[in-house]
């Protein structure tokens, strides 16, 4: 064997054991606990994908239990995992539900009553997964051996009995325990956890999602773990250092005395093998003013490596220096094994809003491809104290636009694209990292993404990442504090946040032409393909339609944005819903090409999943619409797989007609049918009243 084929080879047997410890259960949130999102599953594939057919739909009843007001405050973005013989799901309600893998039928359900009433979650209604963690020291057969570990909306920490869904009441205070933010709320639902635990060791570890722009002296965003079996507190973690003799106090001047957030609000992920867990941190409070907090706010914005065991930092490197655009680290680090030049190299890879991708070594966190600091806009509001520099990946490109012009804007008629582009020109607008100012800044992209808490998926075999990403634009405008109340009150429908403490509040809109469409071009959101290793994108492809926003159900291919990530499989396809229309889609790993759409009951703003059972390949996703974008509310679990031998392939109409643009061409036919009908029946009255008249 020669040299060259000596090490190819030993390369496929690596790519091929990460593949293999990646499994075909997807029993952990991301897949497996790295948040690879990769199955070796390969029963779909690209030249039966267009077979699958619904096998069940699970609904968990809120549509029809709980107010309608109150669900358009929530968000279904559950991820199911695979935990023995069971799929585990979570409602925005946190009730926790097992079901049957094969039928969807529940097998049992669990409410932890959340408070709802008078409650403003301040990233709504919300539970993006569970954990689970195995009792080494008990008995085969005991109870509370295998647990489920579930975090709430309303700040609790929570351990089931998987086998019978009850309370473990050995954990914490009857199977729970309460989390203290740590001072006084502004109101019941500005802290919750929204994201799935992680269970390292005998530790389970949870992040927070708090409500930004609030004020300067916010709640912290403080890590924290807990003994999986007693639910003890056995650490906590925080962001901002908290005592002058920190070397990391610093970087935020005196601004650490008071500053909160930085909080890990998105998914984390851990290497059980070298102990560590990995956290996305968020911005410092106020997101859009950072006058009060000068330097680079370490280790705000940034992915952070800790020891589970005792919260010890291992590593840090910030992605964002100096926030002041809410440009939080918003996905869950991705753990993977790169076959590079110099052999594997296990490593982290983190997507950003600004569509960066980051790529660190696992045990250092130093960048494996090279990362630049540039210099960036600068001239911020008074008081305000930016970076000179941001880090930019000189490796991989950007997998979306970072500036726009006057000239760039978009509208279906000349009318509504000047609006748009009288709109961009009077803005402040200097490319990426233009500070806020009174004047209105361009944030693009906008503070939703690039990439957003769905992540992105790696397939270990082919070793190329896959990211979905949105594109719009914000428009921030700051404005003196004293005149909140004013603006609140004559801008009732938008965005007008307070910053209390802070000089500035800020107002933070959309940029819409008239018709209500994005005043940048499409698309405005993309599947892409990236060789990290050649750092090139391989191709990249619009997900979803206006069928769900136009008038009636027109489909055009532009793109929207979206929220929820892909999964890509052994069997060479890449599944994801995110896009404001009701689909989940199948792509073609290796070309782009969308091959199947499968129609949903609601959007499916979350992340799908694929396990084997009975050998059978079924992928679940939730159908939850998006209360912020103003989509119908779900309360769906839907289930696809290939018809079983003997059984019935997919109907005419849903190979014809549940596809996008199925629903526009039904209503066209019905105008044209009804325009002919009143056509022929004007006809015939005149015609009848001619002959009635006729001497």
């Amino acid at each position: 064997m020669g040299r060259l084929t000596f090490f190819a080879f030993i390369a496929c047997v690596c790519a091929a054991a990460a593949a293999s410890a990646a499994g075909a259960d997807w029993s952990f949130y991301g897949g497996d606990e790295g948040g690879l999102r990769y199955s070796n599953a390969a029963q779909i594939t690209p030249s039966n994908v267009d077979d699958l057919i619904p096998v069940w739909t699970y609904r968990t009843g809120d549509l029809t239990r709980r107010d309608a007001r109150l669900m358009r405050r929530t968000k279904l973005q559950s991820t199911p995992i695979l935990a023995g013989d069971k799929l585990l799901v979570c409602t925005p309600f946190n009730e926790v539900i097992a079901l049957d893998p094969a039928t969807g039928e529940q097998k049992w359900r669990f409410d932890p009553k959340i408070p709802t009433k008078d409650v403003r979650p301040a990233n709504g209604f919300n539970c993006r997964g569970v954990a689970t963690w195995r009792d080494k020291q008990a008995g085969e057969g005991s109870a509370c051996r295998d647990r489920v570990i579930t975090a709430t909306n309303d700040g609790r920490v929570l351990a089931l009995d998987l086998q019978s869904g009850k309370p473990c009441t050995d954990f914490g205070s009857e199977g729970q325990v309460k989390v203290d933010p740590g001072m006084a709320l502004l109101w019941p639902g500005e802290f919750q956890i929204t994201s799935a635990p992680v269970a390292v060791g005998d530790v389970v570890v949870v992040g927070s999602a708090i409500g930004d722009n609030a004020r300067v002296a916010a709640p912290r965003g403080t890590v924290r773990a807990f003994d999986a079996r007693t639910g003890t507190a056995k650490w906590s973690w925080d962001p901002v250092p908290r005592e002058a003799k920190d070397p990391n106090a610093a970087s935020w001047g005196e601004g650490w005395r008071a500053a909160g957030h930085a909080n890990v609000w998105a998914p984390m992920s851990a290497d059980s093998a070298r102990g560590l867990i990995f956290l996305p941190t968020s911005s410092p409070s106020p997101d859009f003013f950072g006058g009060l907090r000068p330097g680079d706010n370490r280790h705000a914005n940034s992915v952070v490596a800790l020891k589970a065991a005792t919260g010890e930092m291992a590593w840090a490197y910030q992605i964002v220096h100096h926030d002041v655009w809410d440009y939080d680290t918003p996905a869950q680090p991705t753990l993977a094994t790169l076959d590079l030049d110099g052999g594997k190299r296990d490593v982290v890879i983190q997507g950003s809003k600004q569509g960066f991708i980051f790529v660190l070594d696992r045990d250092t966190g130093a960048p494996v491809f090279p990362v630049e600091e540039r210099p960036v806009p600068q001239g911020g509001a008074p008081g305000e104290v930016l970076s000179p520099t941001q880090p930019f990946p000189a490796h991989v490109p950007a997998l979306v636009p970072q500036r726009i012009s006057a000239g760039d804007a978009y509208g279906l008629t000349p009318w509504d694209r000047g609006v748009c582009r009288e709109a961009i020109a009077k803005a402040r607008n200097e490319g990426l990292y233009t500070p806020p100012s009174d004047k209105g800044t361009i944030l693009f992209p906008f503070t939703g993404g690039g990439m957003n808490w769905g992540g992105v998926a790696f397939d270990p075999l082919r070793q190329i990442l896959y990211a979905n990403t949105s594109r719009a634009i914000h428009l921030i405008t700051l404005f003196p504090a004293a005149e909140y109340e004013k603006l609140k009150k004559q801008f009732p429908e938008r965005e007008v946040s307070p910053q209390r403490g802070a000089p500035f509040g800020m107002m933070r809109d959309t940029m819409l032409s008239p018709l209500g469409m994005p005043c940048n071009p499409p698309p405005w959101g993309t599947l892409a393909a990236v060789d990290l290793k050649a750092g090139k994108l391989v191709w990249e492809a619009r997900i979803g339609t206006t069928e769900e926003t136009a008038p009636l159900n027109i489909a055009l291919a532009t793109g929207t944005p979206s929220f929820g990530g892909p999964l890509v499989t052994a069997g060479g396809l890449v599944f994801i819903g995110a896009a404001m229309d009701r689909y989940l889609r199948a792509y073609d790993a290796a070309t782009g090409a969308e091959l199947w759409q499968g129609r949903l009951p609601a959007s499916a703003m979350a992340t799908p999943m694929t396990f084997e059972w009975g050998g059978r390949q079924i992928v679940v996703i939730a159908a939850g619409g998006h209360s912020s974008l103003g989509l119908e509310p779900g309360d769906s679990f839907v289930a696809f797989a290939l018809p079983k031998p003997g059984e019935a392939g997919p109907a005419w109409w849903s190979r014809h007609v549940d596809r996008p643009g199925g629903r526009m061409w039904i209503n066209f036919a019905l105008i044209f049918a009804g325009t002919l009908a009143v056509v022929v029946g004007l006809w015939w009255l005149v015609r009848g009243w001619r002959r009635r008249t006729r001497p």
